[in-house]
């Protein structure tokens, strides 16, 4: 009896994983917030350390979160093949970098003046955002 209830057991939770990955797969990747907006936090910290002399990326750091967002979409059933084509659709990226440019421009860049980014990477550091911690 208690070697039956631990099969029905797993063999529930099993379905309930399948089950979430499954409905996961429903949605386009692009419409998954947590690594649409991971993947934008990146871009933005790019450009900022792009832009001001004083302010760099952390490579590493940047590296290691970026590979956390793919494992993460891994977790929600999507393939190596859906994340790839994901990350390389050109006209998702465009799309991607202007959210972020949009987004630096609403905490105050302007384009072409790198005092702006450099101000906006400061204050992004000190409140300890994603995008600050991705810089240093």
């Amino acid at each position: 009896m208690k070697k039956t209830r631990e099969v029905v057991t797993a063999l529930g939770l099993g379905l309930v994983v399948m089950a979430g990955s499954l409905a996961a797969q429903t949605v386009p990747l692009k419409d998954v917030a947590e690594v649409r907006n991971g993947i934008i936090y990146v871009g933005m910290a790019y450009e900022i350390s792009e832009q001001c002399d004083s302010i760099s990326a952390r490579i590493f750091r940047g590296i290691g979160f970026l590979q956390s967002l793919k494992n993460r979409a891994r977790a929600l059933g999507y393939s190596g093949e859906e994340i790839d084509d994901y990350v390389n659709d050109p006209e998702e990226k465009r799309r991607l970098e202007q959210i972020a440019r949009d987004q630096l421009a609403a905490l105050g860049v302007i384009k072409g003046q790198p005092a702006t980014y450099c101000a906006v990477g400061r204050a992004q550091m000190d409140a300890g955002t994603r995008v600050g911690w991705l810089l240093r």
